[in-house]
């Protein structure tokens, strides 16, 4: 005779296993339109942006999102290789003033770690590839190392002296080969205009024409109008260099104001540090 215990247990076994079949049928739903919703934003992301040439700036564009659907974290570099590429990497762009900053090496519990600083924020790169900080150092510093962490990015060759440069030897500005262009075409603009002022005064240079002698002297003018114009942007482009130079030694004297770090710079080790300061 049949045990009425297992009739009792039928049911509820039958309707565990129709619960636990919907549970599996609803994860492999919710599974499926999270890959298409991923393959989807892979493709936005892959159409807007450039891959070929794949830079900082665009890395600070993208969303973690876009980043996370676009890399394999499992190709990531990290440990002191992630930490040699970045040190590099932002040498070189500091060396191009891309990045206003000083780094230093530190040792740490888990490897080397990066200490970049300026008079407004800075970022420690670790060896994981975190990064922690504040201000436009942070700012600066994460997309560097988002793209030091892909294989495929080739890490920039700084020179052989990537230190930010000593105040006082910070020109003034930069660019006299495309003023002193822009100042010959002035000159001439200015020398034709009045020459065909004078020109169209002392002689009828077109005497064919009705209302010939007015032709000429706008003409002139116009080009007279033409090189003042060029020459107000000649001064206007090194009144701006000087500035910029100005605000740049400003900034590098802050940071190396007393030998010492901002105050709001954490120490990350005493004696002993591997510090290159750049």
């Amino acid at each position: 005779m049949a045990d009425p215990s297992d009739d009792d247990a039928a049911p509820g076994r039958t309707r565990a296993d129709a619960d636990d079949r919907a549970g599996a049928s609803g994860e492999a739903a919710a599974a499926e339109r999270e890959s298409t919703d991923l393959d989807a934003l892979r493709e936005e992301v892959e159409e807007r942006y450039d891959f070929d040439d794949f830079g900082p700036a665009d890395m600070a564009e993208m969303e973690r999102e876009e980043w996370e659907a676009v890399f394999d974290p499992d190709t990531w570099i990290t440990g002191p290789e992630l930490i040699d590429r970045v040190e590099q990497d932002l040498e070189a762009r500091i060396a191009t003033r891309e990045v206003f900053a000083r780094l230093e090496r530190h040792p740490g519990p888990d490897g080397d770690r990066l200490l970049a600083y300026s008079d407004e924020g800075y970022a420690i790169v670790n060896p994981d590839g975190s990064v922690e900080g504040e201000g436009t150092v942070l700012r600066d510093v994460e997309p560097t190392v988002a793209l030091c962490s892909m294989e495929q990015y080739e890490v920039q060759t700084p020179p052989e002296d990537p230190s930010l440069p000593d105040p006082d030897d910070v020109e003034s500005g930069s660019g006299e080969l495309g003023n002193t262009m822009l100042q010959l075409i002035a000159a001439a603009q200015i020398l034709a205009g009045i020459g065909l002022v004078i020109g169209s005064l002392v002689w009828d240079l077109q005497p064919d024409v009705p209302q010939g002698g007015v032709i000429g002297p706008v003409v002139g003018l116009l080009f007279v109008a033409i090189g003042v114009f060029l020459f107000a942007v000649v001064a206007n482009a090194r009144l701006s260099d000087r500035f910029r130079a100005a605000e740049y030694r400003d900034r590098l004297r802050a940071v190396d104001e007393a030998g010492e770090r901002p105050e709001f710079v954490p120490q990350l080790s005493d004696d002993g540090d591997e510090e290159r300061s750049d």
